[in-house]
């Protein structure tokens, strides 16, 4: 019973760590992200790089060149 008592106590502390590092890997995820545009948006004040398209025209562009490939074996 003492094995099991403390197995289980065991696995609530590895649960409550696995759910702190999840956390902590989408608030890093999520930091990572923001400053990569800010560095974007800085450089491209700067003028070292150029500005790209708005999103929605790449994303029209790319939904236009998408070919399946079962339409090729055809």
């Amino acid at each position: 019973m003492l094995i099991a008592v403390l197995a289980a106590w065991r696995a609530r502390g590895a649960a409550k760590r696995i759910e702190r590092l999840s956390e902590s890997y989408w608030e890093l995820r999520y930091e990572s992200g923001q400053l990569k545009a800010r560095v974007t948006r800085l450089e491209v004040e700067t003028g070292l790089r150029e500005p790209s398209p708005d999103p929605e025209s790449r994303q029209a562009s790319a939904a236009t060149t998408f070919v399946p490939l079962s339409s090729l074996k055809k």
